[in-house]
């Protein structure tokens, strides 16, 4: 079988699998790297936001480690600005959700960021943009210290009463615009990470990339367990929150709406890298707002899985296109994962 006709056979494949017709697998496919990759022009964004909000913007300066499209906005009229010019792909109305989170947020006088003006979505050159105020705060500190604070916050958040304006599905990580949503959109977007290189797939490593496949096509995607909104990405490289003069606030809600809440509890909870001290420290805060059921328990090591099997497949794929040999199995260690949670089990017992 030649090579064309190898990857019309992962194609149709990944049709079968996630739901689509032929021609929209094959969108998914070879259209990764432009929906993913957006880099707008500073000057551009300055400009932009001076004559729509008419404010005496200066310059725009990249303030996020991963995303090419988050900017500082310093102003010579007020407090700095951060704007968020998303990539074309992702729907306004996708943006327009950031947004209601945020006002949601803020009638509960939960420690979010917030929008900088009341219209805060604006249109520029196919991209969404959102302006919320600039946090001025410091990292999180180091250790269990940190993990009870992101687990306090993750609890409060969780222990929310949502309303109308936070009913869109949430948990995915969402790099690609068309996989955001409920956790499932992550294993979603790793299948199409995995079958976007399939037939580049070194002969030595076929048995070792169909396994991480197969787990990733049957891993538990948290359907059916209790929801609350969820933030999505609260553990991050850096994390997702600042200490800020009134204390601890959370930013970045492009993940968030409504999910299964033991998927941000373990996701979280991953990151402890089985230090006890983490772990207790994280499960206290957090059980002060929300107790967890049997069933989550039960489901917890699999729920784990979910972000790391997502971030195993996107290294992968990225491997392969930029030549790089990162060990990105290491997120996604079974070893690993079963040792937290029955670590984390061990905890809530205490």
């Amino acid at each position: 079988m030649t090579k064309q006709g190898s990857f019309k056979k992962v194609v149709r494949r990944h049709a079968a699998e996630t739901g689509q017709r032929y021609t929209g697998a094959l969108t998914e496919l070879e259209g990764l790297e432009a929906r993913m990759t957006h880099e707008p022009v500073a000057e551009r964004l300055v400009a932009h936001v001076r004559a729509r909000y008419a404010i005496d913007a200066t310059t725009a300066t990249r303030v996020s480690v991963h995303k090419g499209y988050v900017f500082r906005i310093d102003r010579n009229d007020g407090d700095p600005w951060v704007a968020r010019a998303f990539p074309p792909a992702r729907p306004s109305a996708g943006v327009e959700g950031d947004a209601g989170i945020l006002r949601f947020l803020e009638r509960q006088g939960y420690p979010a960021e917030r929008l900088a003006v009341d219209d805060a979505v604006s249109g520029l050159d196919g991209s969404s943009v959102l302006v919320t105020c600039f946090i001025a705060g410091t990292e999180l500190p180091g250790g269990s210290e940190k993990m009870a604070i992101m687990g306090d916050l993750l609890g409060r958040l969780h222990a929310l009463p949502p309303d109308d304006s936070v009913s869109r599905p949430g948990g995915a990580e969402g790099e690609d615009p068309s996989r955001e949503g409920a956790p499932r959109q992550d294993l979603l977007a790793g299948l199409a990470f995995l079958d976007a290189v399939d037939t580049k797939v070194a002969p030595g490593e076929r048995d070792r990339f169909e396994q991480l496949r197969e787990r990733v096509r049957t891993a538990d995607d948290g359907n059916g367990l209790p929801e609350a909104l969820v933030h999505g990405n609260l553990l991050h490289a850096p994390d997702h929150a600042l200490v800020a003069d009134d204390g601890p606030i959370v930013f970045n809600w492009k993940a968030s709406g409504r999910g299964p809440r033991l998927f941000d509890f373990a996701w979280l909870l991953w990151g402890t890298w089985l230090d006890p001290t983490s772990i207790d420290a994280a499960v206290g805060a957090y059980r002060r707002h929300i107790e967890l059921t049997d069933e989550e328990l039960d489901r917890l090591e699999g729920v784990m899985a979910i972000r790391p099997l997502y971030l195993t497949c996107f290294g992968y794929r990225r491997n392969i296109v930029k030549g790089w040999t990162e060990d990105v199995f290491a997120f996604s260690d079974p070893a690993y994962l079963s040792a937290a949670a029955d670590a984390i089990r061990a905890a809530l017992d205490r």
